[in-house]
């Protein structure tokens, strides 16, 4: 069966400094049977290969040129599609200690930022937590941390344009914590 693809070019929404994740998923979403997703990014999407995976999608990449990217998303034949994306629901989780790592990621693109926290997470022991300044919402990050089972709080500062993530490490769903001493 040849699979027809539908066209989503992030490349102008990745250049402004803007997230495109919800239009991509929108896109993946609306897919028909038969049908596969053409992506046109300014980078190498990792996080998203993982995403659109779980959801029973095969990809192939190829680089343009220029540091831009196409990656081809098909239906796989043996991987059911899932529904929805597992990003985790934090709610109210008591009182977070004191962050005992901070890092400043603002100037860093995409995936350097998510690369970064995921491997400072690896040095830290559960209930432990870290603070991170990013330029922007970081959707492909929030399911990769409930996948390895950390906990996490995220909004845009007063400034509008940072966003500080905390992550307390082995926290995810329902995981119980350590008392901080």
């Amino acid at each position: 069966m040849t699979t027809s693809f539908v066209d989503v070019d992030v490349r102008p929404i990745l250049r402004a400094g803007g997230e495109p994740f919800e239009k991509i998923m929108e896109a993946a979403n609306a897919l028909r049977p038969g049908e596969g997703l053409r992506l046109l990014a300014t980078f190498k999407p990792m996080p998203l290969l993982h995403v659109l995976g779980s959801r029973g999608f095969e990809h192939e990449m190829r680089e343009l040129g220029g540091g831009d990217w196409e990656v081809l998303f098909s239906p796989s034949a043996t991987a059911p599609k899932s529904a929805e994306v597992d990003v985790p629901e934090i709610g109210d989780q008591g009182t977070w200690p004191e962050p005992l790592r901070h890092m400043d990621n603002r100037n860093l693109d995409p995936p350097e930022p998510m690369v970064r926290i995921l491997a400072a997470t690896e040095e830290m022991a559960p209930g432990e937590v870290m603070s991170a300044l990013l330029c922007r919402e970081p959707i492909f990050l929030l399911p990769e941390l409930a996948k390895r089972g950390h906990a996490w709080r995220g909004d845009f500062e007063p400034d509008g344009t940072t966003y500080k993530i905390l992550v307390r490490i082995g926290g995810a769903r329902g995981t119980p914590q350590p008392d901080a001493a």
